[in-house]
C-alpha cells in the first residue's frame, strides 16, 4: 500500500526565493502544454503527443530568450509538471466518455501564481535525498530543514513540495508500506453520522460534534473584515490575506486532527466497522451545508477505509437508501414517516428506540447481512 507522509519544512530566505522560481517555471510549462493542446484543438490539427509537447515547451523553450530561465530549476519539476497536465487530459476523457466512474471532471485550466496552492514535485531521477543531518536535500534548491514527527518506513519514490495559502511548506513523501495486521477483536460496529453527534456508534456511544468551523466563527469573521479593509494591492492587504488563511489552516489542522484520532480508535478496538454511504455532496447543498462541510464526514470515512485495509479489518458501507432509523431494530417493521424532530420513538412491538442508535444498530446488521461467508456467498443471500 503507497501512502503519504507529509513533514514541515522550513526553508532559508534564499530557499523560499528558489522554490518560488521553482512553482513558477512548473506553473509557466504547465500552461505552455495546455496552450498549445488548445491552439491545435482549435485549429482542427491532431492531437500533440505527449513526447512532442515535452520537446515543444521544455527542450525547445529553453532555448529561446522568452524561456531561456527555465534553465535554472531541475528539469524533473518541469516534467513532472507536464506530466500533471497529461493525466489531467486522460481524466477528462475517460470522465466523458464513461470509462471513470464518478462525477464528470472538468478539463484542465490555466494555473496562476494567486493560487491558495503551489506545489512541485520531485522523483528518483531528481537524486533528492535525506542527509545524515536530518535535511531534505533538493537539487538546485539545496538543504531544506524539515521537522521530522516520525521516521519514514521506506524509502520514498517522491516528494512534494508545497506550499499552501498560509504560506507554510511541507514535503510530501510517497512510500510503499506493508500491512500491519492487528490482533483480531471480537467487536464489531455500525456508525451513524450525524450534525448533533459526530458519531453515533451501536454499542450506544456518542461522539460530540466538535464543530470546529462554528468555535472559530468569530475569530475568522473578524480577520475577513480586517482584509476588507486594507486597500488592493497594499503590502498591509497581502498581511491580512496570510493570517486569514493561517486561521483558516487552524481549523482545517483541528479537524484533520480530530478525524485521524477518532478513526485510529475505532479502528483498533473493532475488527468489523460499517457506515452509511453518504451522499455528503448533495447534502453540501442544503441549508445545512455550513454544518455539513464542518463536519468532514468524506475525510473522516476515508480514514477508516484505508485503515482498515492496512490493519486487516473490515470496512463496508451501507446503502444510503436503507432506512435505518425508520427501521426497528428489535422486530424490522418500518414506520411510515419520521421527521427529524423526533429523537426518540416506540415501536408496535414495544421497543423504545433512541433514533441514532436504532439507525447505528441497522447498520451493522446490513453490514453484516452483506458480507461474504465462507462459501463465499453473502450471510443472507437474497429472497
Amino acid at each position: 500500500m503507497q501512502l503519504r507522509y507529509n513533514f514541515r519544512l522550513y526553508p532559508t530566505p534564499g530557499q523560499r526565493q528558489a522554490l518560488a522560481r521553482a512553482f513558477g517555471c512548473a506553473r509557466t510549462v504547465f500552461n505552455d502544454g495546455l496552450r498549445a493542446r488548445q491552439e491545435a484543438h482549435a485549429a482542427g490539427l491532431p492531437r500533440i503527443s505527449d513526447g512532442e509537447l515535452s520537446k515543444r515547451v521544455i527542450t525547445q523553450a529553453k532555448n529561446t530568450p522568452e524561456r531561456a530561465w527555465l534553465c535554472e530549476v531541475s528539469a524533473v519539476v518541469l516534467q513532472q509538471a507536464l506530466a500533471d497536465l497529461n493525466t489531467a487530459y486522460r481524466n477528462f476523457f475517460a470522465s466523458i466518455s464513461g470509462k471513470r466512474k464518478g462525477p464528470k471532471i472538468a478539463p484542465p485550466r490555466f494555473r496562476s501564481k494567486r493560487d491558495n496552492r503551489q506545489a512541485i514535485r520531485f522523483t528518483r531521477n531528481a537524486r533528492f535525498s535525506v542527509t545524515a543531518g536530518g535535511k531534505l536535500r533538493l537539487p538546485k534548491i539545496g538543504d531544506v530543514p524539515v521537522r521530522w514527527s516520525r521516521d519514514l518506513p521506506s524509502e520514498p519514490s517522491s516528494v512534494t513540495v508545497v506550499k499552501d495559502a498560509a504560506g507554510r511548506y511541507f514535503a510530501s513523501f510517497v512510500v510503499e508500506t506493508s500491512n500491519r495486521p492487528l490482533p483480531e477483536s471480537a467487536a464489531e460496529v455500525g456508525i451513524d453520522l450525524g450534525l448533533t453527534h459526530y458519531a453515533v456508534l451501536s454499542d450506544g456511544r456518542k461522539i460530540d460534534n466538535p464543530r470546529f468551523l462554528r468555535r472559530a466563527e468569530r475569530r475568522l469573521k473578524k480577520a475577513q473584515q480586517a482584509l476588507s479593509r486594507k486597500a488592493k494591492g497594499s503590502a498591509n492587504r497581502k498581511k491580512a490575506v496570510a493570517r486569514l488563511a493561517r486561521a483558516h489552516a487552524r481549523v482545517t489542522d483541528a479537524r484533520r486532527d480530530f478525524a485521524h484520532k477518532l478513526s485510529t480508535r475505532i479502528i483498533r478496538d473493532n475488527q468489523a466497522v460499517m457506515v452509511e454511504n453518504l451522499a455528503v455532496s448533495g447534502l453540501g447543498r442544503t441549508r445545512l451545508a455550513k454544518s455539513v462541510h464542518d463536519a468532514g464526514w468524506s475525510q473522516f470515512v476515508s480514514m477508516l477505509e484505508y485503515k482498515a485495509a492496512r490493519y486487516g479489518r473490515h470496512f463496508a458501507k451501507i446503502d444510503r437508501w436503507l432506512s435505518s432509523s425508520k427501521m426497528c431494530s428489535a422486530c424490522g417493521a418500518i414506520q411510515p414517516s419520521m421527521p427529524l424532530a423526533v429523537r426518540s420513538w416506540t415501536c408496535p412491538c414495544g421497543a423504545v428506540h433512541d433514533r441514532d442508535v436504532n439507525a447505528a444498530i441497522n447498520i451493522l446488521a446490513a453490514g453484516r447481512a452483506d458480507r461474504l461467508n465462507a462459501c463465499g456467498g453473502t450471510v443472507r443471500p437474497a429472497a
